[in-house]
């Protein structure tokens, strides 16, 4: 088994979760930066390997991939380490379940809604749309609301353990959470609170922190 390289930029939080796959599993990985923000995505090299020009794509051993869901999935079954998917059918089912729900509701309105305009607009000289920032809130907060439900008491959003579900979502918790509607919000959902007190203090977490 190879060094897995991933294509991406370290800020991404989907280019983040493949990393912290990796982290947890405790294999050699190497990053290969494609800064979409400066338009690198539409490189021929890069469409090359997605033909969206999306990030992150991985190569291991020859094989490439891309879409976060995918990676993660191949990433557990073929790189040795601590398993990530659980063999529980209804825990693998509920990490399946975050994992589609993060994807479909909350990527737009926490990541793109709220933290590009906190936090990336700023650092590139523009001013927030308050306006977007206002119509991403409910949104967010529905999404985390039942992110929350559906973890019930567990001390892991699928389970007893750590999964990929819990790896999809965090990296996208940690730029809302900078935000002050992030850090406000978090407070209405205590067994959320819990778990993200918890998992932003993880090494893999510390490792993989962006540098905005």
């Amino acid at each position: 088994m190879g060094e897995t390289t991933i294509y991406g930029p370290a800020y991404s939080t989907y280019s983040r979760t493949v990393r912290l796959v990796l982290e947890e599993k405790g294999a050699p990985y190497k990053m290969v930066e494609v800064d979409i923000l400066k338009g690198d995505g539409q490189s021929p090299a890069h469409l090359a390997r997605h033909p969206y020009g999306k990030v992150p794509t991985v190569e291991l051993d020859g094989f490439s991939l891309y879409e976060t869901g995918a990676i993660e999935r191949y990433l557990d079954d073929a790189v040795p380490g601590p398993k990530l998917i659980p063999t529980d059918p209804k825990q693998r089912a509920r990490m399946n379940q975050i994992m589609g729900l993060v994807d479909s509701y909350g990527y737009v309105p926490i990541v793109h809604g709220v933290a590009v305009n906190r936090l990336v607009k700023p650092i590139l000289g523009q001013k927030p749309d308050e306006a977007e920032i206002a119509k991403a809130l409910p949104e967010a907060e529905k999404v985390l609301a039942e992110i929350e439900n559906l973890m019930g008491q567990n001390p892991f959003l699928a389970g007893p353990q750590l999964s990929l579900a819990d790896l999809h979502l965090a990296p996208a918790l940690a730029y809302f959470s900078m935000t002050p509607e992030g850090e406000a919000m978090l407070k209405k959902f205590p067994r959320l609170s819990e778990w993200w007190s918890k998992m932003k203090d993880r090494p893999s977490m510390a490792k993989t922190a962006p540098k905005l």
